[in-house]
């Protein structure tokens, strides 16, 4: 995907927040993230679009911390996060290609890093919104949902704070199925003592491989929201060791 797809789903998505917690109420509690209220939700968005934003302008080579909670009535709270969301989209817009800055995960850039990495945010907080206020959670497109996927299995979750491991070495394929006339994606996650090592399958449709001990597959969209824990993992198809599913929820929060 190009930074100018990330953008967009970043307008996008940040609208469709902002509206569904006006619509819901600050005091609304956020079902997806039990210890929150939408006034939590908007707080916590707002100030990672202004975090990133600062990185973008001011080409931080180091990480700096996130502005303070706004001092704020919840009435103004929405507009406040579009807000921010505009600025931030402004700043990626603007930067230059060569952008130089501090980023915490593999990207092709600087640049191409904060794009995605805002514009999944926003996607899984938006759905957060969605779900407090009870109307159903729209479905991301089929290709950024498995671009989300891959940047959970092989960037977020490979990090060293990643308590997703087990004790014995088990392999897990995580197979995302297209959006009709679209290929399908599979991962492979070796999970351990360890933080988990994925690697995505470069043809999911060829015969060979190990065995995996689970597999975990579904429409892109729903399994995006399934592995960031945005809706049950019911309703995706899973075999062999179901062990390992039911550890998916309880150990892969980010």
């Amino acid at each position: 995907m190009e930074i100018t797809d990330f953008t967009a789903y970043l307008e996008q998505d940040g609208q469709l927040l902002a509206d569904a917690a006006e619509q819901a109420g600050a005091d609304a509690p956020v079902p997806t993230c039990p210890e929150w209220r939408v006034r939590d939700l908007l707080t916590h968005t707002g100030r990672v679009h202004r975090w990133a934003t600062g990185h973008v302008e001011h080409g931080h080579r180091r990480p700096v911390p996130p502005p303070a909670d706004p001092e704020l009535p919840d009435e103004q709270l929405p507009d406040w996060l579009r807000d921010g969301c505009r600025t931030l989209m402004r700043a990626l817009r603007s930067a230059p290609a060569d952008l130089s800055c501090w980023t915490f995960l593999p990207a092709p850039s600087p640049l191409a890093f904060w794009a995605r990495r805002q514009a999944h945010e926003t996607a899984v907080h938006r759905a957060d919104a969605e779900a407090a206020l009870g109307a159903g959670i729209t479905a991301s497109a089929p290709a950024f949902a498995v671009d989300g996927i891959d940047e959970l299995l092989v960037g977020m979750q490979a990090r060293e704070r990643s308590t997703l491991r087990t004790e014995a070495p088990k392999t897990l394929l995580i197979r995302a199925t297209g959006a009709p006339g679209a290929a399908d994606a599979a991962w492979t996650v070796l999970l351990s003592d360890a933080p988990p090592r994925a690697e995505r399958i470069p043809d999911p449709a060829a015969p060979g491989g190990a065995v995996p001990d689970c597999v975990i597959e579904g429409p892109s969209p729903d399994l995006y929201l399934a592995l960031w824990n945005r809706r049950p993992l019911d309703g995706l198809t899973i075999t062999g060791d179901t062990t390992l599913a039911r550890l998916w929820p309880e150990r892969s929060g980010i």
